[in-house]
C-alpha cells in the first residue's frame, strides 16, 4: 500500500502560551478524530508531529491514524525553525519509502508548518536538508501579526496567514488542514498522482488568507 505521509511542524515557543497552544491541542484532537471517520484518510494518511521551541523534537513519528496518539505539548522557549526543518528532512529520509525497481514507494510527503513569530536560528542553512528530502506540497501558516511572512515565502510558495492566533482562527486552520488531508487522500487514491498545489486543496475558510 502506498502511504500518504503528512508532517505537521508546530511552533511551541513561549509566544504560543495560553489560548494559542490550547487551541493547537484541541485542533490536533479534532483533526485526528475527523480523519478517522474518512475511509480514504484512514487507509492512506500517516501522520507525524514535529514541535519546535528552543530545539525541535519529533514527538510523534510517522504513524497510521488507527494507532495515532495526540501528544501533550507545552509552550516554552524560542523559535528554532531551522532545527524543525532539519529534523523534518531527516525524518522524511528515514521514514518515507522511496520508489525502487521492486516497489512504487509512498506518495510525496505533505508538510504543514505553523508559526506565530520569527525564527531565532539558521533556518536558511536548514532548507537544504529539508528540500533534499523532496517533500511534495508544503504549506506554511503564519499565525498572528508577529508571524514572519517573508521567511515563510522563502520556504514555500504556498503560504497562508491568520490575522490572529486565537482559538477561533487556529481552530479554523486545523479544520482546513483536516479537510486538506482528506481531499489529498482521496485524490491520490483516485488519480494515482501526487498533490502539488494549493488549488488542489479545499478553499480555505474566511479566517485564512492566501498570500
Amino acid at each position: 500500500m502506498r502511504r500518504l505521509p503528512v508532517y505537521l511542524l508546530l511552533d511551541t515557543s513561549t509566544s504560543m502560551t495560553g489560548e494559542p497552544i490550547a487551541a493547537v491541542r484541541n485542533g490536533l484532537d479534532l483533526l485526528v478524530s475527523t480523519l478517522r471517520q474518512d475511509p480514504y484518510a484512514l487507509e492512506t494518511a500517516y501522520l507525524s508531529i514535529i514541535t519546535f521551541d528552543n530545539d525541535a523534537r519529533q514527538v510523534v513519528p510517522l504513524t497510521e491514524l488507527a494507532d495515532f496518539q495526540v501528544p501533550q505539548i507545552e509552550a516554552t522557549g524560542m523559535t528554532a525553525l531551522g532545527a524543525a526543518l532539519t529534523l523534518a528532512g531527516e525524518a522524511m529520509f528515514r521514514e518515507v519509502q522511496r520508489a525502487s525497481k521492486d516497489q512504487r514507494g509512498d506518495w510525496k510527503p505533505i508538510v504543514f508548518l505553523m508559526t506565530d513569530g520569527m525564527p531565532n536560528d539558521d533556518w536558511e542553512a536548514a532548507l537544504d536538508t529539508f528540500r533534499a528530502a523532496k517533500p511534495g506540497m508544503v504549506v506554511a501558516c503564519g499565525a498572528g501579526p508577529q508571524a514572519d511572512r517573508t521567511t515563510l515565502e522563502q520556504i514555500t510558495e504556498s503560504v497562508v496567514m491568520l490575522d490572529t492566533a486565537d482559538a477561533s482562527t487556529i481552530s479554523a486552520f486545523f479544520k482546513w488542514v483536516s479537510a486538506s488531508i482528506s481531499t489529498s487522500s482521496q485524490k491520490v487514491d483516485l488519480r494515482k498522482d501526487d498533490i502539488g498545489t494549493l488549488d488542489e486543496l479545499p478553499p480555505p475558510p474566511p479566517e485564512i488568507r492566501l498570500t
